[in-house]
C-alpha cells in the first residue's frame, strides 16, 4: 500500500492510531474521531506530519464525513464501540455506533464514488462456536453479546453494498488484540485495580476463560497485507491461547508482586453476560496467503502488560 489517499475512521483509538502511524509511511491519510473513546494523545506524535490530517467528527454526522471522502482511494473503517460490557447497559450503544456508523460511511463512500473499504470486525461474531479454531465458513453464527451483534451487522452491509455499488471490501475478524495505546480489556483493567488496592486483585469469572490474543502490530500488518485477497474475509489471531489466570498472573508479577488473586465469579463461570469463555481462530486462510504474526498469544499479553507500564 503506496501513493494511496486513505481514511482512517477511530483513528485517535487503539489500533486505529497504530494503524496510522504504519500507512502515513507512505500514503496520506485523513484521521477521523469523534474522542468519545480515542485520545488526542494517540495521535500527537503524526500532527506535524506532512502525511496526516486529524478531523474531529462523528462517522454519523454524513455530511461532515462526504466533505472528507473527495479523493480519497481506500477507507480503513475503525470507528465503533469497542466496549462489550457498555452495551449490556445501553443496548442502543452498538446499534448507533456500530451499525447506523457503518451505514453511514458506506452511503458517504457510495455517494462520493470512494471504492473500497477495510472493515474492522471480531471474532465476537462466531458466539460460542463448537468448533475451536473457528473457521471464516463457521455458522450458523449467533453472536452473543450486542457488540458482536451489531459488527455481523455491519459485515452484512458491507457484503450488500459491495454487490450493489461495486466496492472492493476486505472484512477482518480480530481476535482479543493487545499492545502499546491499548485502553479496555483484561490488562487494562488488572492494573487500575491493582493501582487501587495492591494486596489483591479481583478477577472476574472463574479464571478458566482462555483465548487468543495477537500483539497491535501484528494485526495492523495483516490487515496491511491481506486486504483485497482472496474472497475479503479473514481471521486475524495466533494459534496459540492464554487463559486469564495467566494474564492475572503476569500482571500481578509485573505491578504488585504478591498480590493475592480472587476470581469474584460470573455465569457460567464466563467474565459477564456476554463474554464467550473459550475462544480461538482458524488463521489457516490468513497464512495461506502470505501473512505471518510475529508475537504468539501469551508472549503478546507479555509484551502488552511491559508497554501498559510505560504509557502511564
Amino acid at each position: 500500500m503506496k501513493d494511496k489517499r486513505i481514511l482512517v475512521t477511530g483513528a485517535a483509538g487503539f489500533i486505529g492510531s497504530n494503524l496510522v502511524e504504519c500507512l502515513i509511511k507512505e500514503n496520506y491519510v485523513v484521521g477521523l474521531d469523534n474522542l468519545s473513546s480515542g485520545k488526542v494523545k494517540n495521535i500527537e506524535e503524526f500532527q506535524s506530519s506532512k502525511n496526516f490530517t486529524f478531523k474531529k467528527i462523528d462517522v454519523n454526522d454524513n455530511d461532515a464525513l462526504k466533505r472528507e471522502m473527495d479523493g480519497i482511494d481506500i477507507v480503513f473503517h475503525l470507528s465503533a464501540n469497542a466496549d462489550v460490557r457498555k452495551g449490556f447497559d445501553d443496548s442502543t450503544v452498538d446499534f448507533r455506533e456500530n451499525v447506523q456508523g457503518t451505514h453511514s460511511v458506506l452511503e458517504a463512500m457510495r455517494e462520493k464514488d470512494v471504492k473500497e473499504i477495510i472493515f474492522s470486525s471480531t471474532s465476537a461474531v462466531y458466539g460460542i462456536a463448537d468448533v475451536i479454531p473457528t473457521p471464516e465458513l463457521y455458522g450458523p453464527l449467533k453472536p452473543i453479546s450486542h457488540y458482536g451483534a451489531s459488527k455481523l451487522a455491519a459485515e452484512a452491509f458491507i457484503f450488500s453494498f459491495s454487490s450493489n455499488y461495486g466496492f472492493k471490501s476486505s472484512i477482518f475478524r480480530f481476535a482479543n488484540v493487545v499492545g502499546k495505546k491499548g485502553t479496555h480489556g483484561a490488562i487494562a483493567d488488572f492494573i487500575e485495580k491493582l493501582a487501587m488496592n495492591k494486596k489483591t486483585l479481583d478477577v472476574l469469572g472463574d479464571g478458566t476463560q482462555k483465548k487468543s490474543y495477537i500483539y497491535v502490530d501484528d494485526c495492523v500488518n495483516g490487515i496491511i497485507a491481506l486486504h483485497g485477497k482472496e474472497d475479503g474475509l479473514f481471521n486475524l489471531g495466533t494459534r496459540g491461547r492464554t487463559s486469564v489466570t495467566q494474564i492475572a498472573e503476569l500482571t500481578v508479577a509485573r505491578y504488585s508482586p504478591g498480590a493475592k488473586i480472587s476470581y469474584v465469579g460470573g455465569p457460567g463461570g464466563a467474565g459477564w453476560v456476554g463474554d464467550i469463555k473459550f475462544a480461538g481462530l482458524d488463521i489457516t486462510k490468513a497464512l495461506r496467503n502470505g501473512w505471518r504474526y510475529e508475537i504468539d498469544s501469551t508472549d503478546a499479553v507479555k509484551k502488552a502488560i511491559v508497554d501498559a507500564g510505560v504509557s502511564r
